[in-house]
């Protein structure tokens, strides 16, 4: 790994770069392939403990994703669908009791069409995003995560966390009910 260690050092140093707003993920966040890291108030969800921003310390890193293409993963599906984002129904099951979140089946589980607008505004106030152009995100993916250790990501990830995120997925399905 230690060719590869300098492109990984540069992958990081963009994700460790100004978060942004989600309003501003539209208008700025490029339309190309690449990795982007999602980070909150260490007040946000406080059980889990992610790794500070260098430069921001009233953030902290939260979960870390790869995309084809950057804008549209962002704002089409972490900003509007529980059904197509990982991060949104982890999200969804962390938060479910305390924001009262309702969920409905579909071809899966989903929130109700209120509740995903009142978590997309929960994200608004409550997380920053940063990204990366990168042309193959999936060749550093698993290697980021092991870096950065965010503590929402379950995938290449490790530690306690990994069976609180397993366990408020797993709540999020369940909380639907069985399938029709």
């Amino acid at each position: 790994m230690t060719s590869a260690r300098p492109a990984l050092d540069a992958v990081v140093d963009e994700l460790l770069a100004t978060p942004v707003r989600i309003s501003d993920v539209s208008t700025q966040a490029p339309a190309v392939p690449g990795l982007y890291a999602w980070w909150a108030s260490p007040l946000v969800l406080p059980e889990l403990i992610g790794p500070a921003h260098p430069t921001q310390p009233d953030l902290r890193l939260l979960y870390v994703g790869l995309a084809t293409k950057l804008r549209s993963r962002l704002a089409s599906n972490h900003l509007r669908s529980s059904g197509s984002s990982t991060l949104r129904r982890t999200l969804a099951g962390l938060l479910l009791d305390e924001q009262g979140y309702q969920t409905c089946w579909t071809d899966r589980v989903v929130l109700v069409d209120n509740d995903e607008i009142r978590l997309t505004e929960w994200m608004g106030t409550n997380l920053r995003v940063s990204w990366c152009e990168h042309p193959t995100p999936r060749d550093v993916e698993a290697d980021i995560i092991r870096l950065l250790r965010p503590p929402l990501n379950v995938d290449h990830a490790e530690g306690p966390t990994v069976q609180v995120i397993k366990a408020a997925r797993q709540r999020y399905r369940d909380s639907a009910g069985p399938r029709p």
